[in-house]
């Protein structure tokens, strides 16, 4: 985690301004190492008591992977539009495309004491309510709602396991807006932890803040 405070420092003072990010942190690794990389950036800024997510993608290469830095502080409802706006500049591409170059979000895992990423690069966001299929949606106090019923994390597994039961089940995840970027990228490593069926693994795979 210093190596990588270190490597952001050294960037930005390269550039002449001085800045920080406060990673968002998790308790495993989902990717450890990611070769020909671009960093892209998003800051917490905070003007005249409003909050803001003010993007740096200088350094950003279309033919590469890229790392998106993102302050832990900021509200979805601020870093996905920035986020979704990079995406789209990234897939709609031609000249300079690489089919291999991914997308990753970055984090310290505390438990191997390491950076990590996070792929993102089949996430396609959406800015509304989803009009069908089982919705699993992360809000506020790590609270998960399924269909407008609680259930509690430890124990969203087993209930999904016995909806499954039904083939017509199609699991959409959701995520508050007003949810930190940090637990976020929590509840993102959370549900790479679950066992789904197998029909919930697509190339695309759409997200929905609300």
């Amino acid at each position: 985690m210093k190596y990588f405070t270190l490597i952001v420092l050294f960037t930005l003072f390269s550039c002449g301004e001085k800045e920080d990010i406060l990673l968002p942190k998790g308790n495993t690794t989902i990717v450890k190492n990611v070769a020909d990389l671009s960093p892209i950036y998003i800051f917490f800024r905070i003007k005249s008591k409003d909050t803001l997510a003010e993007v740096n993608r200088k350094n950003s290469i279309i033919s590469t992977s890229w790392i998106l830095n993102i302050d832990k502080r900021l509200p979805l409802r601020l870093a996905i539009p920035e986020i979704m706006k990079l995406q789209q500049k990234k897939r709609e591409e031609k000249a300079h495309k690489n089919e291999k170059a991914e997308n990753y979000y970055s984090y310290a895992d505390t438990i191997g004491n390491n950076l990590a990423f996070l792929p993102f690069t089949n996430v396609y966001y959406q800015l509304e309510k989803p009009k069908s299929g089982v919705v699993v949606f992360f809000v506020k106090n790590n609270e998960i709602l399924v269909d407008q019923v609680s259930v509690k994390q430890q124990e969203l597994q087993a209930y999904l396991d016995k909806l499954s039961s039904e083939a017509s089940n199609q699991y959409v995840f959701c995520f508050d807006k007003n949810i930190t970027f940090g637990s976020y990228i929590q509840n993102k490593i959370f549900l790479n932890s679950l066992k789904l069926p197998s029909s919930e693994f697509n190339l695309k795979q759409e997200e929905f803040v609300y």
